[in-house]
């Protein structure tokens, strides 16, 4: 073929292979990336826990104003 009809034809499409190992290399991304974000979930899931917890125990201390107004006789 010559050189100037070789630049007006389009170039071969890449082998299959090529595809196949950008659909797995995006796919390892995606799920590390999603493990990543769990991970960071889980972990402000505790911390939010821990916080609450000891809010709780903290209230739990307190006086109950509440009980002393809604005494019956």
């Amino acid at each position: 073929m010559r050189e100037e009809f070789r630049q007006i034809f389009p170039a071969p499409p890449p082998p299959a292979d090529i595809f196949a190992t950008y659909q797995i290399t995006h796919e390892f991304y995606r799920e590390a990336q999603v493990r990543q974000e769990f991970q960071s979930y889980c972990q402000w899931y505790r911390e939010t826990t821990k916080l609450h917890q000891q809010e709780l125990a903290k209230m739990q201390g307190d006086i109950n104003l509440f009980a002393w107004f809604s005494l019956r006789r």
